[in-house]
């Protein structure tokens, strides 16, 4: 990226926050966790700081169906597995096999950019759930 990144603070703080998060936070997730380590920023602030980080490629912004954004401080290509039972949210550590994306461009006429690729399933969690009932 060749643009200079304006680092304010508050941008400082919610990047840190988001490149040592061990899941995907939400925008009032990361909101929480602030306020939790003593900082006081505005929903706006954190909002405002999360979309430049996205618009500056520093943070991976995750839209996932319906739901509200995530955020990911992983911002190379990878897959992501989401719980269709209690909305669980995690890495996936396959590699994209390169010939799978010629292949979807050389059948699309697309130029591949980047991949988001978001597989579905149950968690550990749930499944264990749903055998104690």
């Amino acid at each position: 990226m060749n643009r200079k990144v304006n680092w304010t603070t508050q941008r400082r703080v919610i990047y840190e926050l988001i490149q040592t998060a061990k899941d995907h936070p939400t925008a009032n997730d990361v909101l929480e966790r602030l306020r939790e380590s003593g900082h006081q920023f505005a929903y706006g602030t954190v909002y405002n700081s999360l979309r430049y980080l996205v618009e500056m490629g520093l943070v991976r912004e995750l839209k996932l169906g319906n739901a509200v954004s995530r955020f990911d401080g992983r911002i190379e290509d990878h897959l992501h597995i989401i719980c269709d039972v209690c909305g669980t949210v995690a890495e996936a550590a396959v590699e994209l096999p390169d010939t799978w994306l010629s292949e979807v461009a050389s059948k699309t006429n697309f130029t591949v950019e980047n991949a988001e690729i978001v597989l579905h399933g149950v968690c550990q969690n749930c499944r264990n759930q749903r055998t104690s009932e």
